[in-house]
């Protein structure tokens, strides 16, 4: 396949009052944390969320890679779900010099649209702000950042800034276009 450009946008906020709260969508919604390192749920957050988008750098995990990756301190998925059914998730990541990123963030396809993304956002970057605050010995967050692209859902980045992420870094660079994975033709209407 040829390359295509691929424009990556980072976003930082640098205090935990930067965060513009969205307001949470009607019905029952609810947010948890996944306390028990499952690579079998997370692999399928992954690649439920990521597959028409064209996540793939996670999908040639081994088992035991994904429960080492689980298994770091500072390491958290919370997941929204809509009446029961898992709808979308946000993944954190403590780095050692205070910052927190949110590695993935999404919705399943058949959720979007339905003011739950910024809501799952909102609630999981206050989650960043307070990571220390569950795991001891890591050091109180300064900053919470997270980098999306322009293969990413096309509502992502205004989501961001609506959040209250500001643009710190913009690159270019040209990528090996793949096939997305999924999901499966007719999964979601289009």
């Amino acid at each position: 396949m040829p390359n295509i450009p691929v424009t990556t946008w980072s976003l930082e906020q640098t205090a935990p009052t930067d965060l513009l709260p969205a307001e949470p969508p009607e019905g029952d919604v609810r947010i948890h944390r996944a306390e028990v390192p499952s690579p079998e749920f997370s692999r399928f957050l992954y690649a439920s969320v990521g597959g028409d988008i064209r996540w793939t750098d996670r999908l040639s995990w081994t088992y035991a890679r994904w429960r080492e990756h689980l298994e770091r301190p500072g390491v958290e998925t919370w997941v929204a779900y809509d009446r029961g059914t898992p709808a979308g998730y946000v993944e954190l990541e403590a780095q050692d010099d205070g910052a927190v990123e949110i590695a993935y963030f999404g919705l399943i396809p058949a959720f979007r649209g339905r003011r739950i993304g910024g809501h799952l956002l909102s609630y999981g970057t206050a989650r960043a702000w307070d990571l220390a605050d569950r795991w001891p010995g890591l050091t109180d967050t300064k900053r919470v950042w997270l980098h999306t692209c322009s293969k990413d859902g096309e509502h992502a980045m205004a989501n961001y800034q609506r959040r209250g992420f500001q643009l710190f870094d913009t690159k270019v660079e040209e990528e090996a276009e793949v096939s997305a994975p999924g999901p499966w033709p007719g999964a979601y209407p289009a």
